[in-house]
């Protein structure tokens, strides 16, 4: 939609509105140059000069929409300085939308009308920023107090003797070149470049208006015929033509076109002719297909109701596989726990018939036995002490009494 209404909308301007941006960006560079931006902005920020057609968008010429933004933010500041107002240079890290919508503003501030968005200026080329760059160059000109004025064109004479003049005296240089360059072998082939030159001067010192009356030659058309053959081969004038030249390019676009149709005459034959071969042979194709489908019609319907069999028998034989995946699983996990008690069974085995542990408790008793040994011997000791602590215990507690009952006893005596 957006293409078919840019083609409206350059229908309605014209067929060459397509071709308008080209003139306003050359304009622009004239501008640009007058205000001599070479060396207050290229130079100073070491870029390279801009093209003709620099910030045209084109899909035939070569486009960097970073640099060309860069270059439209850059060149838009200067012209802003430029023109009495200021305003801060834009750096790489800028925001792009920022900086746009800031050169917008200082345009509109100069009085100029701006109806279009800020995003048609982030691709840094194309119709409106060659418009933007093109008012602001406008205003730092009317700045400085410059304006462009109409060229004067010289009168011309539509007389005809003034064009034989001229004729004469390019005819007449170029055959000086000729002869300065180039020295001719045959004497015959000189021309008599003072006789020609009086002719001309003649020519020239003869007043510009038409005779009254018919001038009458008196020359010999045959002595005129013979000194033309002879003279004609030094006569020639050749222009060398420029590869840049509008007429040349024009000229190639004809030879082209002539060519291209050409081609495209011979060419249409030969496709003509193909697109013919081709149809008969799609209908022979079709003829023969048609053909060998009534042919094998019968043959078609057993292979799909062998067909349908056979996607009977494959669904069949997956809902058998299914059940058989199923009892496949229950029997690994009937298998798995088989293999636990076979597991089980073999270490209750191992360890019933294996004689460690009998060998083990009989070390044991005979370990308790001599423990009890040891405790025995270790009681009779104990008992042995304790009754001779008791008796000696008991001697201790006769000697005392008898110790007591002495003294009494003799006290009573006296």
């Amino acid at each position: 939609m957006g293409d078919e209404g840019r083609r409206g909308d350059e229908e309605d301007r014209g067929p060459g509105a397509a071709h308008q941006v080209f003139g306003l960006m050359e304009g622009l560079l004239e501008k640009l140059k007058v205000l001599n931006y070479e060396e207050e902005v290229l130079a100073k920020h070491n870029m390279k000069n801009l093209s003709r057609h620099y910030f045209v968008s084109s899909p035939f010429l070569p486009s960097n929409p970073g640099e060309q933004f860069y270059m439209f933010t850059i060149i838009s500041a200067w012209l802003i300085n430029t023109a009495g107002r200021p305003f801060t240079e834009p750096q790489e890290h800028d925001e792009p939308n920022a900086t746009v919508s800031a050169i917008l503003a200082e345009l509109r501030a100069l009085g100029v009308k701006v109806d279009f968005p800020p995003s048609k200026l982030k691709s840094g080329s194309g119709e409106h920023v060659c418009f933007v760059l093109d008012r602001l160059a406008e205003e730092a000109l009317r700045r400085r107090g410059f304006s462009f004025r109409r060229p004067n064109y010289p009168t011309e004479t539509t007389e005809e003797e003034s064009v034989m003049e001229d004729n004469a005296e390019l005819k007449l240089s170029k055959v000086e070149e000729e002869m300065i360059q180039e020295e001719p072998d045959d004497e015959e082939n000189v021309m008599d470049l003072e006789a020609l030159k009086s002719r001309t001067t003649h020519t020239e010192s003869e007043p510009s208006s038409k005779p009254d009356d018919i001038l009458e030659s008196t020359v010999d058309a045959a002595e005129w015929n013979l000194e033309l053959e002879r003279v004609l081969p030094q006569l020639k004038v050749t222009v060398r033509s420029d590869n840049k030249d509008w007429r040349i390019h024009v000229d190639q676009m004809h030879q082209h076109r002539d060519g291209i149709k050409a081609s495209l005459l011979e060419a249409k034959s030969y496709l003509d002719k193909l697109q013919e071969d081709i149809g008969k042979t799609l209908e022979k194709v079709g003829s023969r297909e048609k053909y060998i489908n009534n042919q094998l019609g019968h043959l078609i319907q057993e292979y799909r109701s062998a067909q349908a069999k056979l996607s009977e028998a494959k669904e069949r034989h997956q809902q058998a596989s299914g059940g058989v995946m199923d009892r496949t699983r229950v029997l690994a996990e009937i298998s798995e726990e088989l293999e636990k008690v076979k597991q089980e069974m073999e270490e209750k085995g191992s360890s019933m018939t294996d004689g460690a542990p009998v060998v083990k408790i009989r070390q044991s008793l005979t370990k308790l036995r001599q423990e009890i040994v040891q405790m025995d011997v270790r009681i009779g000791v104990v008992e042995h002490t304790l009754l001779q602590a008791k008796l000696k215990e008991k001697s201790n507690m006769t000697r005392d009494m008898h110790a007591t009952n002495l003294p009494e006893f003799n006290t009573l005596s006296d």
